[in-house]
């Protein structure tokens, strides 16, 4: 496929196939990954791949636990803007839909957003953290770098889905792999593997503001 393909077709799965995804692909992708931009070349990303019993053991740990305190970070600014919920809510209403969820069950929504703490069922789940001596500008550049994987992955047939979630459970997820809560921020986790083509969590329609909504072009050629 094509990068605009590629753009166009990569989406969040929420429901993978009982199959372990190949450890080549894994170290292939990362190893393309690298080329990813990186303001004054500092390459903050740091992550950890988990697959399979491993992964199954953290999941188990994750949900018998209570939500950290303080959390990592703040998830969803404070007094968000009505434009910003409404976007998110053309999002979250689809998903719930797609499960048969109604839009006023709180319970229902709670079991779904626990699925995260499973990985929708993926064999395997890139973690990643960043040094607490950068800032926000860094922390873009992890982000340009999920992007990258996340692409290369759908390249490759695989699925993935980005997992900020799993904030509230950062510093066990580090004290699992072995990452210092002194010394790094726990930032996102990645979901990793064959997406299950018949899920309707795999195909409910996504809106995004269009193009002209949100970048203004000012000058002449």
């Amino acid at each position: 496929m094509n990068i605009a393909e590629a753009v166009q077709g990569r989406r969040s799965i929420r429901a993978f196939l009982d199959k372990a995804v190949d450890p080549a692909v894994l170290h292939r992708v990362i190893e393309a990954a690298q080329m990813a931009p990186s303001g004054y070349n500092f390459q903050p990303w740091e992550g950890v791949v988990v697959m399979g019993e491993a992964l199954r053991t953290l999941s188990e740990r994750m949900i018998a636990a209570e939500p950290q305190s303080p959390a990592e970070y703040q998830l969803v600014p404070k007094d968000l803007p009505q434009l910003y919920k409404d976007r998110r809510d053309s999002i979250v209403g689809p998903r719930m839909d797609a499960v048969g969820i109604a839009r006023d069950d709180e319970e229902g929504r709670a079991r779904l957003q626990a699925r995260n703490f499973e990985f929708f069922g993926a064999s395997a789940a890139l973690f990643t953290f960043v040094p607490r001596v950068m800032g926000p500008p860094q922390w873009s550049d992890v982000g340009m770098w999920l992007q990258t994987i996340m692409l290369l992955l759908h390249g490759e047939g695989l699925g993935s889905c980005p997992q900020e979630s799993l904030y509230v459970h950062g510093r066990l997820i580090k004290d699992f792999v072995g990452v210092d809560d002194d010394t790094h921020l726990f930032f996102c986790g990645l979901a990793i593997g064959h997406p299950d083509p018949e899920a309707p969590l795999n195909h409910f329609p996504r809106t995004r503001a269009a193009a002209g909504d949100v970048v203004r072009f000012i000058g002449e050629p």
